[in-house]
């Protein structure tokens, strides 16, 4: 199997400006929370939804998930493919106008099958961002640090959830029915979707301020080639299939949980406790904000100080220390018998799903040369979008629909998502250490060598 090439110490020299850097995780942050605000606003608008297309449950958690994660994760292999030999830069800006122009076509649905084709698209575009902006980060930071810049960087996830509960609730509270020309009447959560297409158009050209870095940390063979083909690839997974393999099971049993139990908040707080889409997107929002950029932070600082202590296998500790916490706190969340106690545990919950959310992608990057880093990452978050996006809210109202047979009953649905999910998690990153740890050791001494 081909060698990683050796990897110079961290200095200013090998990966440039620091203040640069940060510039370049700040603009594909913004990028992030832009993507995130175009595919969460569904969540907040289940309600007008679903009596404007006369939908049920389980039709809209296929276009809250599977619509939009089925190719959003089948294309995220072979567009990391691309981002792996080509400009990751001029890729992401090309899916940002994509996923932009869509998310304003679900704005002009008239039923669930234009719905459905619209979240595709933000699906499309939206697969070009996370692969190609891992490896370009893993680039512009040494190992030490690539934590850190992570972790900013997931803090979209949060900022992006938090922005579209408060802005859609507010405007779904102030803007009214309009006319639009040549489509005629169009309600206010048609008019939510044409708004938060827009910021797009500004990542558009704030992207186009960033340049290519250079590649780090390529692997060769004996002539010096680094062209890899996407049989390597497998291979190379495959032979390191205790490390990659529990690694991403983990990731994918929480994605299923917290990607679930997201989709539905809103409608719980709204179905069990009468709040109205202003009320929950207000208070949700600054709790995903708030709650979320503070768990994932500390989890980076967490991790960079037990490396420091000499845990070289500190980012998966926090992974599996992480959903273990979700455990009791996700299940009781939505039994509490006040909407205040429940939005308070709701919070922990936040804390700690986002608490390993950094820590995760640099795991990966950590044990994977250069020229795989954007492939590598596309098959992860293909498993743990699948699983998360697409089939986490579909399992919560399978329980609603089908089990109970009771719109009302959702949180006790969203408690069983947890309590199913997580479990596995924690078992899957425990199994997980001792082979990652070995893929560690292999990667540090500069050779790739089955686990």
């Amino acid at each position: 199997m081909n060698d990683f090439k050796h990897e110079a110490a961290s200095t200013e020299e090998q990966y440039g400006s620091p203040t640069y850097a940060w510039y370049v995780v700040i603009i594909l942050l913004f990028a992030y929370v832009t993507s995130f605000l175009d595919r969460t606003i569904l969540t907040l608008l289940v309600e007008p939804i679903r009596e404007s297309l006369n939908i049920t449950d389980l039709q809209l958690s296929l276009l809250h998930g599977f619509a939009f994660a089925v190719f959003y994760v089948s294309l995220g292999v072979p567009i990391a493919r691309f981002a792996d030999s080509h400009n990751r830069v001029k890729l992401i800006s090309a899916g940002v106008l994509v996923w932009s122009v869509m998310t304003a076509f679900c704005g002009l649905a008239r039923n669930f099958t234009h719905m459905f084709l619209a979240r595709v698209g933000v699906g499309i575009g939206e697969a070009t961002l996370s692969p190609a902006a891992y490896s370009i980060i893993s680039d512009y930071f040494p190992v030490e640090k690539r934590p850190r810049a992570f972790s900013v960087y997931q803090t979209g996830i949060y900022v992006g959830m938090g922005l579209a509960m408060i802005i859609g609730g507010y405007v779904i509270a102030v803007v009214p029915s309009i006319n639009m020309p040549f489509y005629g009447p169009m309600e206010p959560w048609q008019v939510v979707f044409l708004l938060v297409g827009l910021p797009g158009l500004l990542v558009f050209l704030l992207l186009r301020t960033i340049r290519e870095p250079q590649r780090k940390g390529m692997m060769v063979d004996a002539e010096g080639n680094t062209a890899i083909s996407f049989r390597e690839v497998l291979s190379f997974i495959i032979e390191r299939r205790g490390a990659y393999g529990y690694v991403i099971g983990g990731v994918a049993a929480k994605s299923l949980a917290f990607y679930g139990v997201a989709a539905w908040l809103p409608t719980y707080f709204m179905r069990t406790f009468g709040w109205d889409a202003q009320t929950i997107g207000l208070w949700y929002g600054l709790a995903s904000i708030t709650f979320g950029v503070i768990g994932i932070n500390t989890g980076s600082t967490v991790s960079v100080w037990l490396r420091n202590r000499g845990y070289s296998d500190a980012n998966l500790r926090i992974c599996l220390g992480a959903e273990a916490c979700l455990i009791p706190i996700g299940i009781l969340a939505s039994l509490m018998p006040t909407p205040e106690l429940s939005m308070l545990f709701y919070c922990g919950f936040i804390f700690f799903a986002s608490f390993s959310v950094g820590c995760q992608a640099a795991a990966l990057q950590e044990i994977t040369p250069n020229q795989l880093r954007a492939q590598v990452s596309a098959i992860y978050l293909f498993c743990t979008n699948m699983v998360g996006i697409g089939f986490g809210p579909t399992f919560i109202a399978f329980f609603t629909d089908v089990v109970f047979k009771n719109d009302a009953l959702v949180g006790y649905s969203m408690s069983i998502a947890v309590a199913f999910a997580c479990p596995i998690g924690v078992f899957l990153f425990w199994r997980g250490l001792k082979p990652y740890r070995k893929c560690l050791d292999l990667a540090k001494q500069n050779y790739a060598a089955p686990s």
